[in-house]
């Protein structure tokens, strides 16, 4: 390390853990808790969608959506969520993170609840307003992740740092619980007020018309957490790291660490200038010396991140078309339109209780122990075998008495996702790059994980699609079958097993260490000329 580095950086390397930092968990968190809510309980109704508006009249067969109305539903918050990493990734480097951070937040709240509302009660119109506010909404949700992990990361010691952050993205696994939750009480109030039969005995009867509330409140739900967490968020302070080597304010920096560390922070002028020289003449994000220096640990976050999110989001968003598939959920005929949004809730939950939500914190509880690497390179690992386990003998999973190994093996994929890759890639592009790119570069791997899930949403819905033309879901073409789809997912998971050796190991290091912002190579580039912008 420099002789030069902020004395207020060291303390804060340093510092013990206190209470400070599990309220910052707390406060990022419920961001995240939101954003999984909202992105994932879309998969619980859409087949309630599809028996409400899309019911032909006569059919033998439920309605379902139209491919078109499905992808779209299933992956313009995604789209939006990829837009809004890059946009709100490059603004929390430019003004701030704690200005950017409440901005995100009235999105997520004011979209969640638009989402359940429509403009007229045609299928159409209510298809294109549900799409509309889900792209701002997922644009709120995109800029939660390079703000929420930059956030964490600049508060805390190089400690407990990976556990922090990994805690504030394990939230994640309580929203996809939550959903879950709210879908079955939801569903359950309105079977009670409004018993249907199964669809095998009345076609028509069997979606009451108060059904279309369920859904709509579902969806507006998650506006709810994100609301309460307002006010804590703009009570927050900058981050010390932003306020110290980005916007140069020392006296601040000090001002707001003594206050919420309740430390005392003497930092000194020449200290403060030594630096702001360093930082002033530093390279640019499109120089050669960052391409040098970080360009194989971007490309590592960004290809693992990708890899990562077409498996991780062909598996939750289509869950229910999985079970399905092996006979775990009875047929669709069999039962009323709430009563199959309760068995697919209730699925899912069990899904999320058992093997994701263990899985975020076994990597909070041993990230800073065992490392960010092998963490990764276990989940990856894993996560192929079991997927190779559940697609080489799929017809014996198929069988009725297994249907109980088929969602213990299922469950583990989710398990070694979350404890593994889902997790460290959200981690570690908040520890490795400078603190003027922390936000845009966790950003830029965020949205190429986003392009991920946008391929595995789209690709996934297709390509699963029995390879019998007259199997498939009605309106879409033939697939290559779910058998075959399993694989390609395991095969990506082993690529990005590989790809992990970009991704550079910082247990245990400042965030200055690992982003070389005070090396002595520093100052020698500071003298090559002004930064490439």
């Amino acid at each position: 390390m420099a002789k030069d580095q902020l004395e207020v950086l060291n303390v804060l390397d340093q510092a013990k853990t206190q209470l400070y930092h599990f309220s910052v968990v707390v406060i990022a968190g419920m961001g995240f808790f939101t954003d999984a809510y909202d992105l994932f309980c879309i998969s619980l109704v859409t087949k309630l969608l599809g028996r409400i508006y899309y019911y032909v009249p006569g059919s033998s067969k439920p309605g379902s959506l139209p491919p078109n109305a499905a992808a779209a539903v299933n992956g313009v918050a995604l789209c939006g969520t990829l837009a809004g990493q890059l946009f709100f990734g490059w603004l929390g480097d430019k003004l701030g993170r704690k200005r950017v951070y409440g901005i995100t937040l009235m999105l997520m709240v004011g979209c969640s609840v638009a989402s359940g509302l429509s403009f007229g009660s045609s299928p159409g119109a209510v298809m294109a307003t549900l799409c509309f506010f889900r792209f701002w909404l997922g644009f709120g949700i995109g800029g939660d992740y390079p703000l929420s992990a930059t956030i964490m990361a600049e508060y805390s010691n190089k400690k407990t740092r990976g556990s922090f952050i990994a805690a504030v993205f394990a939230m994640q696994g309580f929203g996809i619980l939550a959903g879950g939750t709210v879908a079955i009480i939801v569903s359950s109030i309105f079977r009670a007020l409004y018993p249907a039969p199964p669809f095998a005995h009345d076609h028509v009867g069997s979606t009451v018309p108060q059904a279309d509330y369920v859904w709509r409140i579902i969806l507006m739900f998650g506006a709810l957490p994100a609301a309460l967490t307002y006010y804590w968020r703009m009570k927050m302070p900058e981050t010390p790291r932003y306020t110290a080597l980005v916007a140069k304010n020392a006296e601040k920096t000090c001002a707001d660490m003594s206050k919420v560390l309740q430390v005392d922070i003497p930092v000194e002028k020449q200290t403060i200038e030594s630096q702001d020289r360093v930082e002033t003449a530093g390279f640019g994000l499109f120089s050669k010396e960052f391409l040098r220096r970080h360009g194989l640990h971007l490309l590592g976050t960004t290809s693992t991140w990708f890899l990562l999110d077409i498996a991780y989001y062909s598996q939750n968003l289509f869950q229910k078309d999985i079970f399905s598939a092996v006979g775990w959920l009875p047929a669709a005929k069999s039962m009323s339109a709430l009563g199959e949004l309760y068995k697919i809730a209730r699925a899912q939950t069990l899904i999320a209780l058992c093997g994701t939500v263990p899985g975020y914190w076994f990597t909070v509880f041993l990230i800073d122990r065992i490392g960010r690497f092998t963490i990764q390179s276990i989940g990856f690992l894993f996560m192929s075998v079991f997927m190779f386990a559940l697609a080489i003998p799929y017809h014996h999973w198929t069988l009725k008495e297994n249907n109980i190994g088929f969602v213990v093996m299922y469950g583990l994929t989710f398990f070694f996702a979350n404890f593994g890759p889902n997790s460290t890639t959200f981690v570690v592009p908040a520890e490795i790059f400078p603190a003027r790119f922390r936000s845009t570069c966790h950003g830029i791997s965020a949205a190429s994980g986003k392009a991920g899930a946008i391929v595995g949403a789209f690709g996934f819905l297709y390509a699963s699609q029995n390879q019998d033309k007259a199997k498939a879901d009605p309106g879409f073409p033939a697939g290559i079958g779910m058998r075959n789809s399993l694989i390609v997912l395991a095969v990506i998971n082993l690529l990005g097993l590989f790809l992990t050796l970009l991704v550079p190991e910082s247990k245990g290091k400042s965030l200055e260490e690992m982003s070389q912002e005070n090396c002595e190579e520093a100052e020698n580039q500071a003298k090559n000329g002004p930064a490439i912008v």
